[in-house]
């Protein structure tokens, strides 16, 4: 299991020291059904916009 999870989304409210994520847990969905064959596509649904 990954120590850090690393993020580039400085705007969301689990960033942490510049690109560590500080949540409890990571959700990671595919736009292709439960197989995904590339990053482009999947996305963190874990994210969640700072400041609102």
């Amino acid at each position: 299991m990954a120590q850090d999870v690393l993020c580039e989304v400085f705007n969301c409210v689990h960033n942490e020291e510049g690109k560590k994520c500080g949540a409890s847990e990571i959700f990671v969905v595919s736009h292709k059904g439960k197989n995904a064959s590339s990053q482009e596509e999947t996305d963190c649904r874990t994210f969640e916009p700072a400041g609102l």
